[in-house]
């Protein structure tokens, strides 16, 4: 496979250059180690059978290669499987978006079924799509869809592989394979509520085929430990450890899994500041942090936490958490030490997070809808726009987002270029104004606009007795 990949990284850089076809096996965002290997396998079986019309194939891990050492799972079975890390090709290596207006780019989805809304020009350039997930696609003759919710992507890849061309499946492929398998399906243990009996079957298959395989107890153990290990990890870096994105509206969620109980985790010196920062710095109207630990039998233990500076946004959040009954998370509500954060322990342990994902999308587009409605009220154009006509500073000039995104966001969806309910890659849009309000610490010393002053802006909307003679808010200079 090192030779493999050592091509891939070959065309990828002369691409710029080239004229040729680029067939790209993309996992999701979150890059965790089923999507990873996923990608490496289905790729390499591409290249080995021609099925990729002529087109050079080439896995790109979708995170930059600055973030890939926060996996550390990742890092160690690719250590284990003698494949060397400098030559993978991750995505802020590769213009996916270039290749495209190019045409000389084919996608393949593996480990997502969806393409965020950052990625959503690329739709028409999708092939084919292997996924273990919900089913979010829309049919269509020219992608060839397989989807089935397994416990591991790196399941259906095993079974597409042993069906057209087992030689294709060395050993080194095999262990990369079985890795993923049995570390997302908890090695193999029904308690854990993730293995099917296709899983089992194709790990059997795997061990047959290769008695050499590392043992299953002992490659299980030393991926988790490694998966778990956090040690020297800011709160910024555990939370982009195996995070995925997803937005409707003006607010975008950061859905993060955190390999440690949630006592712990609310325990982390400076907690509330460095979740602020996260959210300013990449665009976050709220985080919700997925914490799950097992006992020694194998059975996960899961507790929640949303954390937002914005009362409505936290508060809308949780609600839909906590109201879901398909599947139903059986919330019982634990103490916060903290009043923007609203922490939970998960009754239901089975509902991972990607039984969660669909819920949150669900809410994001009933959010969507609400910010389309509100966004009909023309009169939010004059906020949005108004320039002090002496030149001088005035709220439109001012940096930071616009409260009024809703008119903003209608404006987008009018002209087709917003999408909602979303994964999405995790940096893209505008940071929401509540972001900056009710007591986090980025917003100290920006100027504040009183409730009198805003009720006093509506109140004179339609006309111009509320405004002074230069038409600024009360209170403004």
């Amino acid at each position: 496979m090192e030779g493999f990949l050592q091509r891939c990284s070959a065309a990828i850089k002369g691409s710029a250059e080239g004229s040729s076809g680029i067939h790209v096996i993309l996992g999701n965002e979150a890059c965790d180690l089923d999507s990873m290997v996923s990608s490496l396998a289905f790729a390499y079986f591409l290249s080995k059978t021609s099925g990729s019309s002529g087109k050079t194939v080439v896995p790109v891990l979708n995170i930059p290669r600055a973030e890939f050492p926060l996996r550390s799972d990742n890092v160690f079975l690719l250590k284990e499987s003698g494949v060397p890390p400098e030559a993978l090709v991750f995505r802020d290596e590769v213009d996916l978006a270039g290749l495209h207006r190019a045409k000389r780019l084919m996608l393949t989805l593996v480990d997502h079924n969806v393409l965020p809304s950052a990625d959503i020009d690329l739709e028409d350039a999708v092939v084919e799509v292997i996924d273990h997930h919900h089913l979010e696609r829309t049919p269509s003759m020219s992608c060839s869809v397989t989807v089935e919710t397994v416990g591991s992507c790196a399941t259906l890849v095993t079974e597409r592989i042993h069906h057209k061309a087992p030689e294709v499946l060395d050993r080194q492929v095999a262990q990369l394979l079985y890795g993923a398998i049995v570390l997302d399906c908890v090695n193999m243990a029904p308690e854990a509520g993730k293995v099917t009996p296709k899983d089992s079957q194709l790990s059997c298959l795997l061990e047959s085929r290769f008695p050499d395989l590392p043992p299953r107890g002992a490659l299980f153990q030393s991926l988790q430990s490694a998966k778990f290990d956090i040690s020297g990890l800011s709160t910024e870096q555990i939370l982009l450890k195996d995070m995925k994105a997803v937005s409707g509206g003006d607010l975008r969620l950061a859905v993060c899994t955190v390999y440690m109980t949630l006592d712990v985790f609310l325990q982390r010196r400076s907690l509330q500041q460095e979740l602020c920062e996260f959210c300013h710095k990449h665009r976050f109207g709220a985080v919700v942090a997925m914490t799950i630990s097992f006992n020694e039998r194998s059975e996960p233990h899961r507790q929640l936490a949303v954390y937002s500076s914005s009362t409505l946004y936290r508060e809308e959040v949780s609600q839909a958490l906590e109201k879901s009954c398909n599947p139903s998370l059986s919330f019982s509500p634990m103490s916060s030490p903290f009043n923007n954060i609203k922490s939970y322990l998960q009754g239901n342990a089975l509902a991972s997070r990607k039984k969660v994902l669909p819920i949150l999308k669900n809410f994001l587009k009933e959010w969507d809808k609400k910010q389309v409605h509100c966004g009909e009220a023309e009169d939010f154009e004059e906020l949005d726009d108004h320039v002090d006509p002496t030149g001088s500073p005035s709220f439109a000039d001012d940096a930071r987002p616009r409260c009024f995104s809703a008119s903003r966001h209608h404006r987008r969806r009018l002209l087709g270029t917003e999408d909602s309910g979303m994964e999405e890659d995790f940096q893209v849009p505008a940071t929401p104004m509540n972001s900056l309000v009710e007591g986090c610490p980025l917003d100290a010393g920006l100027p504040r606009i009183s409730a009198e002053a805003i009720l006093e802006k509506f109140s004179c909307m339609g006309g111009e007795a509320g405004e002074n003679k230069d038409g600024n808010w009360p209170g403004e200079q």
